[in-house]
């Protein structure tokens, strides 16, 4: 469960990026839970204070209520607020009160950049002095995002057009006037999603991130682009898409059992190295990097989203280099066969490492290009 997007243009961005996010959400009347808090905390401060304007010493209270405060800011203390904090912890109370019901365990996750991380930390310690059984809270905080290159602030919208206008170019250099159509935008949209994804996440999310708007930065072969990893993607889909064509014409046989498979006909050194580097990395790659742990100590959680990203982009480059240099559906000969097969099988699980990291950044791979 998230709250919507602040605003039509950032849930039009995130459409654009293939992320799934709630339009809208009805909110139930929520002046009795704002009016219960409100009792809660005139009970607790200076009775002279205005109703509607609450100084909250957190930290006394916090002592007094035996609170770790282990990985809070130590500069916490009074929390100055109206009627915004208890409306906030009250949409948090009602968004989660369905699995509150259930009985089931329950964390909020606050994402937030680093500008809003000590205010963040004064509405979590408020819930858990309101609400004394408040669920599990842990925070991910994201650095700030640096745009290199531009005279004036951009917004995500326009971030987004000049990634896809960059895109577009690029291919075009690349494949000619051929790009152009429904499925020529499809693929520039994907190319684009995937860069800016990668762009974003291949930094460390506490980590300043700079975005560089110069052409030379975004090409569909840069090793920095998720469009790097979704051309190799592509190439493979079509490496297959060609064997199946040829196995239909019956130049080739069908693809035998791996039991019948002669994995020993494998002897490039590249075809090893993406068997040991990445096949049989990816299993560790992903636990360690691809899960969130909440019951880690502090309040703090990080997502190494930017070792997912580092480890397609390897695996990209070694995966190119060896493609250009080996010739993987050979000619339609019988004794050329063995090694084909074996290689073919490599390069299918080439191809499922390559979707399965890709998915969990939450990226469609491109199946042509």
């Amino acid at each position: 469960m998230v709250p919507a997007a602040p605003c039509k243009e950032v849930e039009e961005y995130l459409s654009q990026l293939g992320i799934s996010w709630p339009c809208s959400v009805d909110e139930p009347s929520l002046e009795e839970t704002v009016s219960s808090f409100k009792d809660f905390l005139r009970d607790c401060v200076d009775p002279a204070q205005s109703p509607d304007v609450i100084s909250v010493p957190l930290k006394t209270f916090a002592e007094k209520h035996n609170l770790d405060l282990q990985g809070y800011d130590p500069n916490l203390d009074v929390f100055h607020g109206n009627n915004c904090p208890q409306r906030t912890l009250s949409i948090l109370i009602t968004r989660i009160s369905v699995i509150w019901q259930r009985g089931s365990p329950c964390t909020v996750l606050h994402i937030v950049s680093c500008e809003e991380e000590f205010h963040q930390q004064k509405l979590d310690l408020l819930w858990r002095l309101m609400v004394p059984s408040a669920v599990l809270q842990k925070h991910l905080i994201c650095g700030p995002v640096k745009v290199l290159n531009s005279t004036s602030p951009i917004g995500c919208s326009q971030y987004f057009q000049l990634r896809k206008s960059q895109m577009l170019e690029a291919s075009v250099m690349k494949y000619g006037e051929s790009v152009q159509g429904d499925s020529w935008d499809e693929i520039i949209n994907s190319l684009t999603s995937a860069a800016i994804k990668f762009e974003l996440m291949a930094t460390p999310h506490r980590s300043q991130v700079n975005v560089n708007l110069e052409e030379a930065n975004i090409t569909t072969k840069g090793t920095k682009s998720g469009a790097f990893v979704m051309y190799n993607c592509a190439r493979l889909a079509t490496m297959f898409d060609s064997y199946n064509s040829a196995v239909s014409q019956g130049d080739y046989p069908e693809f035998p059992p791996a039991e019948e498979l002669h994995y020993s006909s494998l002897r490039e050194e590249g075809e090893w190295l993406l068997l040991f580097n990445y096949i049989m990395m990816f299993p560790e790659v992903l636990s360690q990097s691809a899960q969130m742990s909440t019951t880690s100590p502090g309040i703090r959680v990080t997502a190494n989203t930017e070792a997912v990203c580092k480890f397609l982009v390897s695996l990209s480059m070694d995966f190119s280099c060896y493609y250009n240099r080996v010739h993987i559906l050979g000619e339609p000969l019988p004794h050329l066969f063995r090694q084909m097969f074996a290689r073919l099988q490599l390069m299918k699980a080439v191809k499922g490492v390559l979707h399965s990291a890709l998915r969990t950044l939450h990226i469609l791979p491109l199946t042509q290009i």
